[in-house]
């Protein structure tokens, strides 16, 4: 699967905030605002899996040529991901 540039970006903006994250536990900040911080990388991880395993599902269905057995098979393998990421 070719993951476009806006998937990567979403990835890097999250590498900013962990590292955001990481000086700001070095500074002693107040833990409700580490808390805070690391709740929107959690909440960004989650979103990012839901782009991915669409974006990956759609592209098996349109592959599947009206395959009902290989559209069922995407879902699944969608929905097991899904669930896996949790």
């Amino acid at each position: 699967m070719a993951y476009g540039s806006n998937t990567a970006n979403r990835v890097k903006r999250m590498e900013g905030q962990l590292r955001g994250i990481l000086r700001m536990m070095e500074d002693g900040q107040n833990c409700k605002d580490v808390i805070t911080q690391l709740s929107a990388v959690r909440s960004a991880v989650d979103k990012t899996i839901g782009v991915i395993v669409s974006e990956n599902l759609l592209d098996c269905v349109s592959t599947a040529e009206g395959d009902t057995e290989k559209v069922n098979f995407a879902i699944q393998e969608a929905m097991d991901l899904v669930v896996k990421s949790r």
